[in-house]
C-alpha cells in the first residue's frame, strides 16, 4: 500500500500500514514481515505477509490471508513457514518459497488456535518448532470452537484471580507446544524435493511435569517469554507456588530436547537466583543451546524494577553470572534493559535499553561477564526506539535493526557493529516522516530542574508548519504507569504529532518514575504519586512559560491515561489545575481505595508501600477524590467497560462529582475496549472527541465527524 505525501490526521495515523518486525534469511538477503492496514472507506482490515529485498528495499506480497501470522524462515534456503487460523479454531502450517510464491502447501493441521512460531534447523530436513497455545487442564491443545458451553453463566472463584486485563480467569492455561518439521525424501520421478509435513505436538510444560506452571506469561507474554535451539528450549513463567495477582517472582526452565516427537518426559533444569527473586523476562539461547542469557528483577512484587542481564554459560551446573554486579547490590548500570539477543558466534549481547528518551542497542561481549563493567559496552545506535535486532545474516557483523522514531512508524536498518556509523537505512514507510508530511525537524528535547533539583527531560513536538515568531497553545501530555517514559518513539494511541499537527505544541515531560534515566529516579515515585512527580509537571509548565517563547500557556490544555489519567484528576484539585483550558483523563484514578478492585494487586501494594489496611494513611494522602471541592477546569472522562485493571466506576466517579459540580464536563466510554481503544473505528472515534474538546477550550477548528 502506498500513501501519498498528507495531513496527518487520526483517520492517517489509524490507517496507515503498521509493520512488524523484520526478520532476515540466513543469507542476508531477504527479510520476512507482516504488515496490517486499515480502511475507513470499506471498513475493512488487511493482514499481509511480506518479503523484503534488502538490496533493493522493495516488498514482494507472499500472502493477504486474514488468518496468517507469525511468519519465519523454515530453513536455510529460502523457504517460509507461517501460522493460518482456520473458521473451526485448528491452525494450519503453510510453507511457501519466497521467490515462488504461488506455490505454497499445507505442512500439516494442529486441532487449536497457536501463535507466536519459533524454528530451528536441527538437521537438514529437520526443523524443531515451539508455539504457544491454550491448554486444557489435562494439557491437551483448547479450542474455544470445541468447548461445550455450560447451562449457567456463573463463575465461582477460591483465590485471586478472578480476572485479568480484560476477561475472566478460566481453567485453560497458556502453555508452549513443539514438534517437528520433516522433510520428505527426493521423488525420483519429478526430481523434486521432498515436502514437509508436521509430526506431532506435546505440551512442553506437561512432559516437564510441571504442575502450575504458565508460559507466556499471561496478559502479554509471547515470543519474549521463551526462546528455542536444536537442542533446548528455555522459557520463563512465575512461580507456581506464589499467587499471580499479589507475586511477580519468576523461574528460568530449561528443557533438553533429545527428541521432538517423544512424549517421554523431559528432565528440566529450574533457574532461580538468590538476591533476584523478582520478575524474569527475555530469555535466549545461544546457537547451539549450551547456554542462557536472560532478563531478571531483584524485587518480587515490583513491576518496574530494574532489569539485570544473567548469563547461564552451562544450564546444567546451575551458575549464574549477573553482569555489571557490585556489592552493594545496586548494580554499576543504572538502566534497566528490555530485550537481549546472542551474536552470531555466541561470543556477545545485544542489548536493548531505554536511555534518555531513546530505545538503544549496546553490544556486552562475554569474556569476562563475570568482572563487567559499563565500560565494556559499545553503542551501536544513538536514536529512535528500537523494537529487535537481528543478525543480518548467518555470518555477519551488521545487525538489522527494526525501530521508529515521533516522526517515522516503521524504520529498518543495517548497523554494523564494528563500525556503528556505518548505518544503511533498508526501507521506511515514510523516510523522515515525509509519506505523513512529518519531519524529524518538528522535534526538539528541553532539560530543565524539577523537585529536590533534579534534572527532568521532555520532548518537544512543533507542528510540521511551525513559524518562528508565532504563538502555540500548549497540549501537555502526562504519561502512564507511572513507571514508563515518552521516549524518540512511534504509537498509535498516544501519539504526540498527531496533536501537533492540530496546531498545538506538545510537550511530553517525564518526571520522576520515568523509565530510562537510572533506577533510582524510577523508583523514587514510591510512596509519592501525587508528590514528586507533580512537582516536576508544574515546574515544567513553569519553565516553558519564562523559556518557550513560542508556547502561549494561557492557552494550555494537559491530557494523561491510566497513571497520566490519575494525574488529571491529581492536578484538577490542586493550583496548576487552574492553569489549563480543559483536561483530558484516559481510564484514570479517581479514588485510592477503589484500587482494591484492580487485578494486579501487587502494583498498588508496592507503590503504596503496603496493604489498605496496614498503612490507610498512604493510600488516603495522594487520593485525587480527596480533593473534588477544587475541582472546576473543563474536563472530559474517557473510561471503557473491559478495563479491570481501573474499572469503569473511577470514570463514572470523577465524571459525576463534575457535573454535580457544575463543571463543563463529557464522558465517552467503549463498551468492548479495555484499557486501551484497540479497534480502529473506536480509535477513530476517541481521537476526534479527544481532539474537539480541547481545540473548542484554546480556539481550534473542529474536526469533522466519524465515517
Amino acid at each position: 500500500m502506498t500513501i501519498r505525501s498528507m495531513k496527518f490526521t487520526p483517520e492517517v495515523l489509524l490507517g496507515a500500514p503498521r509493520r512488524s518486525s523484520a526478520i532476515p534469511n540466513s543469507s542476508g538477503t531477504l527479510a520476512v514481515y507482516t504488515q496490517t492496514s486499515y480502511s475507513f472507506e470499506s471498513h475493512s482490515k488487511t493482514n499481509e505477509i511480506k518479503v523484503l529485498d534488502i538490496a533493493t528495499g522493495r516488498s514482494a506480497l507472499i500472502c493477504n490471508d486474514p488468518g496468517a501470522s507469525s511468519p519465519q524462515w523454515l530453513d536455510h534456503s529460502d523457504q517460509l513457514v507461517w501460522l493460518k487460523t482456520k473458521a473451526n479454531g485448528n491452525t494450519s502450517f503453510i510453507v511457501a518459497d519466497a521467490r515462488e510464491v504461488d506455490k505454497t502447501y499445507m505442512a500439516g493441521t494442529v486441532p487449536g488456535p497457536v501463535s507466536d512460531l519459533k524454528v530451528t534447523v536441527i538437521e537438514p530436513g529437520k526443523i524443531g518448532f515451539a508455539v504457544s497455545g491454550k491448554a486444557n487442564p489435562d494439557g491437551s491443545l483448547f479450542n474455544p470452537h470445541d468447548a461445550k458451553r455450560p447451562f449457567s453463566t456463573g463463575r465461582l472463584y477460591n483465590s485471586l484471580f478472578v480476572r485479568h486485563w480484560d476477561s475472566y480467569i478460566e481453567p485453560q492455561k497458556n502453555a508452549i507446544f513443539y514438534g517437528l518439521f520433516q522433510r520428505m525424501p527426493l521423488n525420483p520421478a519429478t526430481r523434486t524435493s521432498g515436502k514437509y509435513s508436521v509430526s506431532g505436538l506435546t505440551n512442553l510444560i506437561s512432559v516437564c511435569g510441571l504442575t502450575g506452571v504458565e508460559s507466556p506469561i499471561p496478559p502479554f507474554g509471547g515470543t519474549g517469554d521463551f526462546d528455542i535451539s536444536p537442542s533446548a528450549i528455555v522459557f520463563v513463567a512465575k512461580d507456581p507456588r506464589l499467587n499471580p495477582a499479589t507475586h511477580t517472582s519468576c523461574s528460568c526452565y530449561y528443557c533438553p530436547m533429545f527428541s521432538w516427537t517423544s512424549m517421554d518426559q523431559i528432565k528440566t533444569k529450574v533457574h532461580a537466583m538468590k538476591g533476584l527473586e523478582g520478575a524474569m523476562s527475555s530469555p535466549v539461547l545461544s546457537s547451539d543451546g549450551s547456554s542462557i542469557a536472560l532478563l531478571a528483577m531483584r524485587t518480587d512484587g515490583y513491576e518496574s524494577d530494574k532489569n539485570r542481564i544473567l548469563y547461564v554459560p552451562n544450564p546444567w551446573n546451575g551458575e549464574m553470572i549477573e553482569a555489571f554486579s557490585s556489592a552493594d547490590g545496586e548494580g554499576l548500570w543504572p538502566l534497566s534493559p528490555y530485550g537481549l539477543k546472542f551474536s552470531n558466534d555466541d561470543k556477545s549481547l545485544f542489548v536493548q535499553v531505554e536511555e534518555y528518551g531513546r530505545g538503544v542497542v549496546y553490544q556486552l561481549p562475554l569474556s569476562n561477564i563475570r568482572h563487567s563493567t559499563p565500560n565494556m559496552l559499545q553503542k551501536l545506535t544513538y536514536s529512535g526506539y528500537v523494537n529487535d535486532v537481528f543478525p543480518a545474516s548467518s555470518t555477519s557483523s551488521k545487525l538489522l535493526i527494526s525501530s521508529n522514531s515521533l516522526v517515522d512508524n516503521s524504520l529498518w536498518s543495517i548497523v554494523n557493529t564494528e563500525d556503528p556509523s556505518d548505518v544503511r537505512v533498508v526501507s521506511s514507510i515514510g523516510r523522515d516522516g515525509a509519506t505523513f508530511g512529518l519531519s524529524s525537524t518538528q522535534v526538539d528535547e528541553i532539560w530543565y530542574r524539577g523537585a529536590n533539583d533534579h534534572p527532568i527531560h521532555a520532548w518537544v513536538v512543533k507542528p510540521s508548519n511551525f513559524k518562528p515568531g508565532d504563538k502555540y497553545p500548549l497540549a501537555y501530555l502526562i504519561h502512564g504507569g507511572p513507571q514508563g517514559a515518552w521516549n524518540d518513539q512511534w504509537s498509535t494511541r498516544w501519539n504526540p504529532a498527531v496533536f501537533a499537527e492540530q496546531g498545538y505544541v506538545v510537550i511530553t515531560p517525564n518526571p520522576t518514575g520515568s523509565t530510562g534515566y537510572g533506577q533510582p529516579f524510577t523508583d523514587a515515585i514510591r510512596g509519592s504519586w501525587g508528590g514528586l512527580p507533580y512537582i516536576d509537571i508544574e515546574k515544567g509548565f513553569d519553565y516553558i512559560e519564562q523559556n518557550l517563547d513560542y508556547v502561549d500557556t494561557t492557552r494550555a490544555v494537559a491530557l494523561g491515561a491510566s497513571y497520566g489519567g490519575y494525574m488529571m484528576n491529581w492536578i484538577q484539585g490542586h493550583p496548576l489545575g487552574r492553569r489549563f483550558k480543559a483536561l483530558v483523563t484516559h481510564d484514570g484514578v479517581f479514588s485510592m481505595h477503589s484500587m482494591m478492585s484492580s487485578e494486579e494487586m501487587y502494583f498498588p501494594l508496592h507503590d503504596f508501600q503496603g496493604p489498605l489496611w496496614k498503612v490507610p494513611e498512604d493510600w488516603d494522602r495522594w487520593d485525587p477524590s480527596r480533593f473534588t471541592e477544587h475541582w472546576q477546569t473543563p474536563h472530559l472522562i474517557i473510561h471503557n467497560e473491559l478495563d479491570y485493571r481501573l474499572t469503569i466506576a473511577e470514570g463514572l466517579a470523577a465524571f459525576n462529582v463534575l457535573q454535580m459540580r457544575g463543571v463543563e464536563s463529557q464522558f465517552l466510554t467503549f463498551p468492548d475496549e479495555n484499557h486501551w481503544v484497540l479497534n480502529p473505528e473506536n480509535a477513530l472515534m476517541w481521537h476526534n472527541t479527544v481532539i474537539n474538546w480541547i481545540n473548542k477550550h484554546v480556539g481550534l477548528p473542529q474536526v469533522t465527524g466519524q465515517r
